[in-house]
């Protein structure tokens, strides 16, 4: 095996890993919010900030991350994320008050929201020519990531006794996801990957492509986000216990597994991706339907259409790579997409839980998503249609 072809695999390694460690950051607290509000004392507006705090920090940390790369190299940069996300998810579920519970859960969000950049911008410059299998691959690696986060976490914490080790078992898992990357940061500093010029944010955000991804990505995050952060609470309040709950959003996960390995692919395989987007966008509507008639009988299929529905966040991943044609290119609509996007992505989480806390009722917050899907559906015609990036940059200032 030829030197070039080995660090491809452990390349393809690294990525896998770090995909499967990206989501327990985010999602973990979800199905055990009650009992954290109750341990470290947060009050309604902390835990309001703490579902937030996914979509704040790939918003801040994001932008942050393609010069990060290009001073650091990009893969020194991601074994830095894999660092930040493992000592953030281990430190969280060690301490008793609210600000260190935040502050730690906010670098192990930083940590996340860098990697979710770079992702993209490591499949273009290690698979060129497979950007919708490498796809593929990593997302259904998220997937399963984000479907154990959500169904093992309670089990772990009822099984030992604490929701600290429900939390904290997560950062075993970064340990080992940081070995790859430690072998791979030695690259940088080779001929092959001299550390290029970065593309700006700047540059990004003065293009039509750019700022329509930027809103589409965020779209989509904010209904994932509000799916991950609050649907658990949705079905507690509905009747179900919290092992219950949690196994129902697990299930919502665990519909992007089998999708997450076909999307990309199928999206790849065409120039035009508007009826592969439309036909999953469609899936909100009818889940939003059943939840709002009935969230306890019809829990189970709601799950699965608002999960259906969630998987335009693969098809917006490997929209980024096809999008673009150089791993600048990637990196920067990356960085742009993704910080841009959750910024506006941020408010959902916390408009959703303020929206119930004010009516007393989950029915206004879910009527409000379900009007969020139709500004989804008329990005997506706009991002689905065959253009590049590097067509539409004006020179740099």
């Amino acid at each position: 095996m030829t030197a070039r072809r080995a660090a491809g695999w452990l390349a393809l390694a690294g990525i896998v890993a770090l995909s499967f460690n990206l989501r327990p950051a985010a999602v973990s607290v979800g199905p055990l919010l009650a009992e954290v509000r109750d341990a470290v004392g947060l009050s309604t507006e902390g835990a309001g900030l703490l579902t937030s705090l996914p979509v704040l920090a790939f918003s801040g940390f994001g932008a942050l991350t393609p010069r990060l790369a290009a001073r650091l190299g990009i893969h020194r940069a991601t074994l830095l994320a894999v660092v930040a996300v493992t000592a953030g998810l281990g430190g969280r579920a060690l301490v008793s008050d609210p600000l260190p519970f935040l502050l730690l859960s906010a670098l192990a969000l930083a940590g996340m929201a860098a990697a979710n950049v770079l992702l993209p911008s490591l499949v273009k410059l290690h698979y060129p020519e497979r950007i919708g299998r490498v796809t593929a691959v990593y997302t259904t690696a998220m997937a399963i990531g984000l479907t154990g986060a959500l169904l093992l976490t309670v089990p772990v914490a009822d099984a030992l006794g604490s929701w600290r080790w429900g939390l904290g078992v997560w950062a075993v898992l970064g340990l080992l996801a940081a070995l790859p990357w430690v072998l791979l940061a030695r690259r940088d500093d080779s001929p092959g990957h001299a550390r290029r010029r970065a593309i700006s944010v700047g540059q990004v955000a003065r293009t039509r492509l750019g700022l329509a991804m930027a809103g589409f990505f965020g779209l989509q995050s904010l209904q994932a986000y509000v799916a991950f952060g609050w649907y658990a609470q949705v079905w507690r309040d509905a009747g179900y216990s919290p092992a219950a709950a949690g196994a129902l959003v697990a299930l919502l996960a665990a519909v992007s597994i089998p999708l997450s390995l076909t999307v990309p692919s199928l999206a790849a395989s065409r120039r035009d991706q508007r009826r592969v987007g439309f036909t999953l966008i469609a899936c909100y509507p009818i889940g939003f339907a059943m939840l709002l008639a009935s969230p306890a009988t019809l829990a189970v299929p709601a799950a699965l259409f608002i999960g259906a529905g969630c998987c335009v966040f693969p098809l917006a991943l490997v929209m980024i790579g096809l999008r673009t044609r150089t791993p600048e290119g990637t990196a920067a609509l990356s960085s742009f997409s993704q910080a841009g996007g959750y910024l506006l992505a941020g408010l959902g989480p916390f408009g959703f839980g303020w929206l119930h806390e004010a009516t007393g009722s989950w029915r206004v917050p879910l009527v409000a998503m379900l009007v969020l899907v139709v500004p989804l559906a008329l990005l997506m015609a706009y991002v689905g249609r065959p253009r590049e990036l590097e067509d539409q940059l004006a020179p740099p200032a």
